[in-house]
């Protein structure tokens, strides 16, 4: 008979603790710790992780499953999984309520089941009638689709050892709890241990796993870190609902590489892969209007054409407001610093509006110098040659540093008709391979102004 006693865990990180805890000595959240009852079994019949029963191989007898790959119906999808679905594999896929999460999943359902694949969809926060409407709308359910609607973990072993699925889809992993542990579904406990057991399950069956975790308010998965660690790819989906856009990462991955990304559009049929993202993120912008300015900005090995929009007004108030969407607002500030300082530009009684069209969020440096030019632009007055692209790391003495994978980007440009690039010098001579656009390389930030608006 086990024993019962209290604990505390944070529902942020997990940490434990005797006794109640106003912050968290582990994460620093506030208010975040909830009792849990922890019962501990003596049976000794509790299985945790993975087990092959003792038996040693010698690694070059061991045989392969990577080269297996099952295929999903989507390019953008196998690319950011590096080639397809593994066997074997566990996958966390997170992202912000009504993203696409389980419009993704069920349409991968729908392909697998029609390559002669058994797929049982597990969903705890939906009905099956609910499932049927959403599938009726996509287009889904002509294949070895089986649909379960149970959150208590004990049926869910049952039915999947009696369907024996090739592959597998729980909606949500918050939702699903074991009868074994006391606290409430989602909680730190009940989110690790219903992790464990699928990937006790997946490992041993030989089918592929995807698990849906929801986020918190900082965007990261909910539950216990251990749950990204547990796994063997994490996907994350970007995007703003009220783009039609999505971005779907790799920040964890086994067997791939986690520099690839894939791009989507949600429409009424659902999520529709985007082949030419440079071409839909371009079209429409104005031509010969001040305050736009193009970049290709480099999202895992593939570059894509960005617009990035600036609007530099003078502030009556005397209190110059900074606002950015798309961007990292302190970049953008370092930036305005060094337009101010190096180039003489009196911004500081302005408000200064950035935008990335398109609801891309851009992290990388190279998009510095398209934004200073845009900045530039506004505030001057001045256009910029609608067939100008620029590309460049700012730093703070106002030089322009080199950026990777120039030629692929220089590349993206020339077919999209651009017939002039204003490039770090560090970077001229690796693009003059590329033909029928001309290179214009700079070495500080006066150089492009000059060049802009001579």
């Amino acid at each position: 008979m086990g024993k019962t006693k209290s604990k505390f865990v944070c529902q942020s990180c997990g940490y434990e603790t005797p006794k109640w805890m106003g912050k968290c000595p582990s994460c620093g959240e506030w208010n975040t710790f909830v009792e849990e009852l922890e019962v501990k079994d003596n049976s000794g019949k509790s299985q945790r992780g993975l087990s092959n029963k003792g038996k040693v191989e010698r690694i070059d007898k061991i045989s392969t499953i990577d080269k297996e790959r099952i295929k999903t119906g989507s390019n953008e999808l196998d690319r950011v999984l590096g080639g397809g679905i593994v066997k074997s594999s566990l996958t966390l896929v997170g992202g912000d309520p009504g993203i696409g999460k389980s419009t993704l999943l069920l349409q991968v359902a729908d392909s697998a089941s029609r390559q002669d694949l058994k797929v049982l969809y597990i969903s705890g926060e939906e009905s099956a009638e609910q499932i049927k409407i959403r599938a009726d709308r996509l287009s889904v359910g002509t294949g070895e689709l089986y649909i379960l609607s149970e959150t208590n973990i004990d049926i869910i072993k049952d039915f999947i050892e009696k369907e024996n699925p090739d592959i597998l889809v729980i909606d949500s992993v918050q939702t699903i709890y074991s009868p074994e542990i006391v606290s409430a579904p989602g909680s730190v406990s009940q989110v690790r241990e219903i992790t464990s057991v699928f990937m006790r399950i997946t490992k041993s069956k030989q089918m592929a796993t995807f698990i849906v975790g929801h986020v918190t308010k900082q965007g990261d998965i909910a539950g216990p870190r251990v749950l990204e660690h547990m796994v063997d790819t994490v996907l994350y989906f970007e995007g703003e609902r009220h783009f039609s856009y999505r971005i779907l990462r790799a920040v964890k991955n086994r067997f791939g590489s986690t520099n690839e990304i894939g791009i989507f559009e949600m429409r009424e049929k659902g999520l529709v892969e985007v082949e030419n993202p440079s071409e839909i993120f371009i079209d429409g912008r104005p031509k010969d209007t001040y305050g736009t300015v193009v970049t290709a900005a480099l999202e895992g090995t593939r570059p894509m054409l960005i617009e990035i929009q600036s609007l530099v007004s003078y502030s009556p108030i005397g209190f110059a407001k900074r606002i950015t969407t798309g961007i990292d607002g302190n970049r953008a500030s370092l930036l305005i610093a060094v337009l101010e300082k190096k180039v003489g530009l009196s911004i500081q009684n302005c408000d200064v509006f950035i935008n990335v069209t398109g609801g891309l969020q851009l992290k990388e440096p190279a998009c510095d110098l398209a934004v200073v030019s845009a900045i530039a632009s506004s505030f001057k007055e001045e256009p910029i040659d609608c067939n100008t692209i620029l590309i460049g790391e700012i730093g703070l003495t106002g030089e322009i540093r080199g950026v990777n994978s120039i030629t692929n980007r220089l590349i993206e440009a020339q077919k999209m008709g651009f017939t002039r690039a204003i490039i770090p010098n560090a970077n001229v001579k690796a693009a003059n391979d590329v033909k029928n656009i001309k290179i214009v390389g700079v070495s500080n930030i006066n150089e492009v102004i000059d060049e802009l608006f001579e």
